[in-house]
């Protein structure tokens, strides 16, 4: 495919080493005295090199190339710590690669590395259909607020499939009423609820994902019993900033004895993990901590 991706200019490059910090994604590296791009797939086209450079020996080109490859640079990047992570998903932030920075948050999640504090992708401006910018441009984001993007609006969990079942009639099963709900408090979604609402206090918390009751059937019996229960969507709720400041409010505002989180197994339901951490780290309380995975089949990992 044809894609912007850098050129150094050999006969102007001195070896300095000074675009090599700039380049978290690996890109560069200095071979014989001079800086080589080593493959087009960790060289995303968007220049941060090119300012350090004294010489003026790099450029962008539109030329043949590989695809640049999101998931394949943050294995690099990972390995780098906090601070390069940091780096790199600024770096595709300030420059509105926000199809980027949605694979390099997945990427996170799906690996359980922590997602470092860093400004998020600023809302881009809508380009009208047909241009070329348009063609080339990252699909939008759902945004969690007036400036900042929601991190776990892209998820290839959203991808449609089918799950085999035995066929049965549609309607109960069992008599109405054989399974007694174990709902303690209403209302229930975070969007809606009080943070200094009473039955917080001493409570063992259920924060679960909108989609597990659907999907586990024993989510009454063997995980509402006994517990207040908050639910939120990681993905398609547009408040996350909101959502940690109200989650913090109610972990510094009462004694809360657990916290059990219920989440599904695709990737951008890690964000209610996410979420949660942060509210804790807001509050700056400590509060036992388990989390439980159920899978789109209705089993728990």
């Amino acid at each position: 495919m044809k894609r912007k991706i850098i050129s150094i200019d050999e006969t102007k490059c001195t070896g300095c080493g000074q675009c090599i910090p700039d380049c978290p994604e690996g890109a560069l590296q200095l071979i014989d005295g001079k800086a080589r791009l080593v493959s087009d797939l960790f060289c995303d086209g968007l220049g941060a090199c090119i300012g350090t450079c004294p010489e003026g020996a790099i450029e962008v080109i539109e030329r043949e190339a590989a695809p640049y490859d999101e998931k394949t640079v943050m294995e690099t990047i990972v390995k780098q710590g906090a601070p390069v992570i940091k780096a790199h998903l600024e770096h595709l932030g300030g420059h509105g690669q926000t199809a980027y920075y949605n694979e390099a948050i997945e990427f996170l999640i799906e690996n359980n590395v922590p997602i470092p504090d860093h400004k998020p992708p600023e809302r881009q401006k809508p380009v009208p259909f047909g241009t070329r910018s348009a063609r080339i441009s990252p699909a939008p984001v759902c945004h969690a607020g007036p400036h900042e993007p929601n991190p776990f609006a892209g998820c290839p969990g959203s991808s449609a499939r089918s799950i085999p079942r035995e066929s049965h009639p549609a309607g109960p099963r069992q008599p109405s009423g054989t399974g007694p709900s174990e709902l303690r408090q209403w209302p229930v979604q975070l969007a809606l609820v009080n943070p200094s609402a009473p039955y917080f206090d001493n409570a063992d918390l259920l924060i679960s994902a909108d989609c597990v009751p659907f999907a586990y059937p024993g989510f009454h019996a063997e995980f509402l019993k006994g517990r207040i229960l908050i639910i939120f969507c990681p993905k398609l709720d547009k408040d996350i900033e909101g959502y940690i400041e109200k989650l913090a409010a109610i972990f510094s505002g009462h004694t809360i004895r657990s916290i059990t989180i219920l989440r599904m197994e695709v990737p951008c339901c890690g964000g209610v993990r996410y979420i949660v951490e942060k509210a804790l780290a807001k509050a700056r309380v400590t509060i036992p901590l388990t989390e439980k995975i159920v899978t789109i089949e209705g089993t728990t990992q």
